[in-house]
């Protein structure tokens, strides 16, 4: 299943500008905005009404004043959700972004959801390997592949060890920004749904490494439908698709993403799924991630 109606939002109460993540993550633009919290907690408060109103299941979880998180509102980093009652955990970057994983909303989580099994990869934190959750991975469930692109936050050790752990075929590369940057996380230019994946092809510069990609998706028979460079520094690959109680499915995205696709691509989307978009501006600029980051699904 590459679809779930059910998703997990942690409510943020101190989101602002993370020092310690601006280090590789180049989508962060260094806003200076006082307002920063009270912006993002009202773009996170309309963009669960969005979700809520077209009748999919969202977990909203508060976030706590202490210890510090400024980056609490992308849970999808340190946790993800899979059948059969597992839970991955998950090694990560920054100092500051560790201590999100905090015992009392794991404890909720499983209280709330059947689980039977955690499997815990953070102890890569010591050796300064780091896998990000579904930010490091773009997970094609059904066909059981991991696609990942190896950045400081998305080590390959620790990607095979997901993948022996959880059964995923890897497929690693490395993909850059205009600069030459290392993209950070692989689900800012690639999405992957059930029957299409949108991906920046051109920030995969090894022309091998693109087609050992190109052709790990058409062995699953979805259609490539290609974004370029200014379209991902939209966060036009920062998507995900969901569906609702109903199985009607949206492909949910940001406000900045949507505007920057063509006609076409719009289209050629509204041909899988209806769209949904709303105003990310506060959580992109001093966050660095988009609609995808802030979601964990649930798929126990």
């Amino acid at each position: 299943m590459q679809t779930t109606s059910h998703l997990l939002m942690i409510r943020p109460v101190n989101f602002s500008f993370n020092q310690e993540t601006a280090e590789n993550n180049t989508f962060q633009l260094g806003a200076d905005d006082e307002d920063a919290q009270a912006k993002a907690l009202k773009e996170f408060e309309d963009f669960v009404q969005l979700l809520l109103d077209n009748d999919i299941d969202v977990t909203v979880v508060n976030d706590t004043p202490l210890p510090y998180t400024p980056d609490s509102i992308f849970p999808n980093n340190w946790i993800s959700f899979h059948e059969r009652g597992t839970i991955c955990l998950y090694p990560m970057f920054a100092l500051n972004r560790r201590q999100e994983r905090k015992p009392q909303l794991i404890k909720s989580l499983k209280a709330k959801f059947n689980t039977s099994t955690v499997v815990d990869f953070t102890h890569h934190e010591k050796n300064n390997r780091f896998l990000e959750g579904t930010g490091s991975l773009v997970l094609d469930r059904g066909f059981k592949i991991a696609y990942a692109c190896l950045s400081p936050r998305t080590d390959i050790d620790v990607l095979d060890e997901f993948c022996r752990s959880m059964k995923f075929l890897p497929v690693a590369f490395e993909a850059f920004d205009e600069s030459g940057k290392a993209i950070y996380h692989t689900n800012v230019m690639m999405c992957v749904a059930e029957q299409y994946v949108v991906i920046c092809l051109e920030s995969i510069t090894n022309l091998q490494q693109r087609e050992s990609v190109i052709s790990a998706i058409n062995m699953t028979a979805k259609k490539i439908i290609s974004i370029d460079m200014k379209q991902m520094n939209h966060f036009a690959g920062n998507m995900l698709q969901v569906q609702n109680r109903k199985e009607k499915k949206f492909l949910i995205m940001s406000s900045q993403a949507y505007q920057s696709l063509s006609a076409q691509q719009i289209k050629e989307l509204k041909k899988y799924n209806a769209i949904l978009h709303s105003p990310l501006d506060a959580i992109e600029a001093n966050g660095g991630g988009s609609a995808r980051c802030m979601i964990a699904e649930v798929f126990l």
